[in-house]
């Protein structure tokens, strides 16, 4: 179970996940979806920064501010997201949550003329202490919306960081993949690896289901 009451310290890695205020969708279109993956990049910089549509002027790469966090691993569904996510300052991580949440937030009540929250409370953590737990964790996020066995319009609003960990020369990297696949021989391994962790977790998702039925009955 997430904590939010953690110390959240540099150089450590967390589960970071958050839903919609009551259970409602956060992205309802593939425009925003893209949005949310261009919020992530966007907001991660310890510096003070403008819109997003100002900051896609920016093209010296050079002079791009420094993040705030190292993404590990990332999985969108259309009510709710996770994180693996690793600060690399002090307090990195509620900075670029605090930034993220508001500035998504600001667009889609825009778009959607509405007001208030977007998510349900302040965001949910677990600190991720052992690389056994890294890994799985890492297979969780990455193959996230496979849990849920979504389809149909729904399932092309996701967005997963699974591509960048099993497509070779895999373009526009937003995750640091290195300290999950060097654990491995090949990314294959690691592919091998994360569908038999979805495999047992869907398992056992199917146990708990069948056992509320039955004390149901």
């Amino acid at each position: 179970m997430g904590n939010r009451k953690i110390k959240f310290s540099a150089g450590e890695y967390y589960h970071v996940y958050n839903r919609g205020v009551d259970k409602r969708n956060i992205v309802t279109d593939i425009e925003d979806s893209n949005r949310f993956l261009q919020s992530m990049i966007e907001f991660n910089t310890k510096e003070a920064i403008g819109s997003i549509y100002e900051n896609s002027f920016i093209k010296d790469q050079q002079s791009m501010p420094k993040p705030l966090v190292s993404f590990i691993a990332y999985c969108l569904n259309p009510n709710h997201y996770h994180f693996l996510i690793k600060p690399l300052v002090d307090k990195g991580l509620e900075t670029f949550m605090q930034r993220f949440g508001t500035g998504y937030t600001m667009y889609f009540n825009n778009k959607y003329k509405r007001s208030g929250s977007l998510f349900q409370g302040v965001f949910k953590a677990a600190h991720v202490d052992t690389d056994e737990y890294l890994l799985h964790v890492s297979a969780y996020v990455n193959l996230n919306n496979k849990t849920h066995q979504l389809g149909g319009f729904t399932s092309k609003l996701v967005r997963s960081s699974w591509k960048e960990y099993t497509t070779p020369d895999f373009q526009n990297l937003i995750c640091n993949r290195n300290i999950i696949l060097k654990q491995f021989n090949k990314p294959l391994e690691y592919r091998g690896f994360a569908l038999s962790s979805l495999q047992d977790i869907i398992e056992r998702k199917e146990r708990e289901k069948e056992l509320k039925i039955t004390l149901i009955d």
